[in-house]
């Protein structure tokens, strides 16, 4: 499990790329992440600006970029796909989540959030987590 963004409360942010009510799950550490599987992680950030607006701003997901040593077989099961979290008491939605190939050619392939599909060598993944929504009307603080 790689988290996202945690929606806001009246009266608070949300926190941004975290677990997000998941118990007994982690995520892994990249080290154990690349000496046990044919990948490099080459990229691990916060998701600036995916959390929705409002009074009080929801969490920001994760961008994770992976590359890939040599083929393999890769399943993806994500959430939040379609549409994001929603808001509360005039919060705005959180930016849902996405993921994509860059084949080792450059063409772009996005992927649904249920997902088998082979990868080869110099083949890159970018995965977006989503977004919490945001909480309140911005008005609210003026």
């Amino acid at each position: 499990t790689i988290g996202g963004g945690a929606g806001a409360m009246i009266g608070q942010d949300g926190i941004s790329a975290v677990q997000v009510h998941m118990t007994n799950t982690a995520i892994t550490d990249p080290e154990i992440l690349e000496s046990c599987f044919p990948v490099r992680l080459l990229g691990f950030k916060i998701r600036k600006k995916s959390g929705g607006k409002g009074a009080w701003s929801g969490g920001d997901g994760i961008e994770r970029e992976y590359i890939f040593e040599e083929e393999a077989d890769l399943s993806l099961l994500t959430q939040n796909r379609k549409t994001g979290a929603n808001g509360i008491d005039g919060g705005l939605v959180g930016q849902p989540g996405e993921q994509f190939l860059i084949r080792k050619n450059g063409k772009l392939e996005p992927l649904s959030s249920i997902h088998s599909v082979v990868i080869y060598k110099g083949d890159r993944l970018i995965l977006r987590t989503p977004g919490g929504g945001g909480a309140g009307h911005l008005e609210k603080l003026s």
